[in-house]
């Protein structure tokens, strides 16, 4: 008898249902004893992969909410399929914020001791700065993530470009009006979270309406929370378009937010949820990241630039989350340019 592999039970619920230990003993085709499949099965359970309901004999089992949203999912297998011919949730899942995530715990141990270590370093590195160097050094990561958030909403300015701009207010030739004011719009929202860094914490639907309200300003958006539909490219998926119903939303999230205890996964929800609710007309994803890093500033941790994240990669993890309500690659992401922000400035 080959040995039991959790994979294999799995697999099994990943096709759908739910099953008692017997029915899952007998899809395996007697390659395992029932004793070991209900060991795994405990096991499981204990890990959080799959929940039990019912008592003794009447006992089932079935995937638990908390690994469909962080088990791992390969991006370029996933994009094979056209945007029609993938299997979606392609409307809000009302459920998601306040019974799924939670009651999830976003990062392993493993992961939560390698981003700590993170934080230690970077504390090392700022106790070593006079306040002339540490706001040089703050000053390059906010044209970095000046540069790289406009850039993902299709923004036309390079880097070079983008200091010229915010330095010199050196405008580039040939270029759109709207994607200098973008940029400048980025500057502004960023230095208010730097002289009011108490501001957004804790999160409130004002404080993330204000902080659009700065990234959209002498744009042709439309401000405070919108009352119609919203579509986004590429995805079927289909956000609110109820203004009370997005309201709830926000305040479920800003509650959900001001919960946890993990700042890193404070930060890391407010990207993906307030992306995944579209509050806004448009701006929403700018406004996620800046508000993201308005927490992490906040509690002490360092901001995060996106500086090398490219912009199809950043708009298929958050399809995912869309279409799936998997965090897996959108959580990968935010630790790669974690780690990067802490090892390339200060």
């Amino acid at each position: 008898m080959k040995k039991m592999n959790e994979n294999e039970i799995i697999s099994i619920f990943e096709n759908g249902g739910v099953f008692s230990s017997n029915e899952i003993f007998q899809a395996l085709n007697d390659s395992q004893s029932l004793a070991t499949v209900k060991r795994v099965l405990s096991k499981l359970t204990t890990d959080g992969i799959i929940i039990s309901k019912g008592k003794g004999k009447a006992t089932n089992y079935e995937l638990s909410p908390a690994f469909l949203l962080l088990k791992e999912i390969d991006l370029n297998d996933y994009f094979k399929k056209e945007q029609d011919e993938r299997e979606i949730k392609n409307s809000f899942n009302f459920n998601l914020i306040t019974d799924v995530i939670s009651e999830a715990r976003l990062f392993t141990a493993k992961e939560e001791e390698f981003l700590q270590d993170l934080h230690n370093l970077f504390k090392e590195k700022i106790a070593k700065l006079s306040k002339t160097e540490y706001s040089k050094e703050m000053e390059r990561l906010a044209i970095d993530l000046s540069w790289k958030s406009s850039q993902i909403e299709g923004n036309t300015y390079s880097l070079l470009e983008t200091e010229l701009l915010l330095k010199e207010k050196e405008t580039a030739p040939g270029k759109p009006k709207q994607d200098a004011i973008m940029l400048l719009n980025h500057k502004e929202a960023l230095n208010f979270i730097l002289e009011h860094p108490d501001y957004i914490v804790p999160v409130s639907i004002r404080g993330i309406e204000d902080i659009h309200s700065l990234l959209i300003k002498e744009l042709d958006v439309d401000r405070n929370i919108r009352t119609g539909r919203v579509g986004i490219t590429g995805t079927n998926y289909v956000p609110l378009d109820n203004e009370y119903q997005i309201r709830e939303a926000l305040r479920e999230m800003c509650a959900l937010i001001n919960k946890k205890e993990n700042v890193l996964e404070k930060a890391l929800l407010i990207l993906v949820l307030l992306s995944y609710i579209q509050a806004f007309a448009d701006g929403n994803k700018r406004t996620a990241r800046i508000v993201s890093n308005g927490v992490l500033l906040a509690s002490g941790y360092c901001p995060l630039s996106f500086r090398t994240i490219n912009s199809i990669t950043y708009k298929e993890a958050m399809l995912v989350f869309y279409e799936q309500n998997n965090i897996s690659v959108f959580k990968n992401i935010f630790m790669e340019q974690y780690a990067f922000a802490v090892k390339n400035y200060f």
